[in-house]
């Protein structure tokens, strides 16, 4: 089965095309990042009309890169949510479109489940059922998937997501956006041990998660230096490692607890923020001391793209799935709500 995937849902625009016996055959990304950064954050109309201009374009580009006619496609898979509803409206449209016109079924695809199977594109890839850390800068979810679609919650944060908290951290700092990246790259300068930060509901049991603190001690602690303007290099590079360590700790920790809840044996971790270095090396370390594999997609795959809901498109239509009429999209739509295949 051969898919056409694109994703719309918010600063990027990607499409993909793949086959599930062949793999992935081609993909493209344009990213909306410079357009927003002037603002210091994703401005929903300008992404809308960014991704009118790009769909079309990049869905050609794709074809002839994976040297393929319409009708070699069995379906087209979209984001249908969540996301912001003005870019989904733009793919979903394009997409069931095409679909229409090349005769071909479509299907809506879940961001968020996207993003949990990209891990699966890999040589090596997790098997079903496993604890799944999706951590972006719209979500941060602990899930116990036992199969495609049966996925519940384990646990959640309950105010910011972990990228969110780093995009406002970075704000705070005079970083620009995207502040994961920036904080991530100055952490590497950051003297150990000059600030600690809190790790928010590491002191309590359960699997909940909070990133909204590390943000009023950001910027407590920029406060006590003098402000913004009074940092030196060595002040931002010093608390752009506290800030990622608290964060990092604390996902580590509610990991953990997720691993000795499920008795699971494999974790896969996704999402923009899994591509961050020390989470990776860290988690990686503290899994392996408890006999747990630890799955996370190639860094192209950890932030939006095409690929991933060319993939979960491709196996929802083999579980016989397609979309209805009339054309929807979900904002806001509970990964929990979606139908077990």
């Amino acid at each position: 089965m051969r898919v056409l995937g694109i994703e719309s849902s918010c600063d990027e625009t990607g499409v993909a095309i793949y086959d599930t016996e062949a793999g992935l055959l081609g993909q493209a990304l344009y990213s909306q990042v410079e357009m927003h950064a002037k603002y210091g954050g994703v401005v929903p109309e300008l992404a809308s009309r960014d991704h009118v201009q790009r769909v079309l374009p990049l869905v050609r580009q794709v074809l002839e890169e994976a040297e393929t006619r319409p009708e070699q496609l069995d379906g087209v898979a979209y984001t249908a949510g969540p996301g912001l509803a003005g870019a989904l409206l733009v793919g979903a449209g394009v997409a069931r479109s095409l679909a229409f016109g090349w005769g071909i079924p479509a299907v809506e695809v879940h961001h968020m489940e996207g993003h949990l199977l990209a891990p699966l594109l890999e040589e090596r890839a997790p098997q079903f059922p496993f604890v799944a850390l999706l951590v972006s800068g719209g979500h941060t979810l602990l899930l116990d998937a036992r199969s495609l679609g049966d996925y519940s919650i384990l646990g959640e944060s309950v105010d910011d997501a972990a990228g969110e908290a780093f995009d406002k951290a970075a704000k705070m700092m005079g970083l620009g956006y995207p502040g994961g990246p920036r904080i991530a790259a100055l952490a590497e300068q950051g003297t150990p041990g000059r600030f600690r930060f809190p790790r928010p509901m590491t002191d309590r049991p359960g699997l909940d998660m909070s990133f909204s603190g590390l943000k009023t001690f950001t910027l407590n602690t920029i406060h006590d230096l003098g402000g913004k303007e009074a940092l030196s290099e060595q002040d931002r590079a010093d608390i752009a490692l506290a800030f990622e360590e608290a964060s990092v700790d604390t996902l580590i920790i509610k990991c953990r607890r997720a691993m000795e809840q499920t008795g699971y044996k494999q974790l896969v971790m996704a999402g923009g923020v899994s591509a961050n270095r020390s989470l990776r090396a860290r988690l990686g370390e503290q899994m392996k001391k408890r006999g747990v594999e630890l799955f996370y997609p190639a860094p192209q795959y950890c932030t939006d793209n095409g690929a991933m809901i060319a993939f979960a498109g491709a196996l929802r239509m083999q579980a016989g799935e397609s979309a209805e009429l009339p054309i929807k999209v979900r904002p806001r739509w509970p990964l929990t709500e979606l139908a077990a295949l």
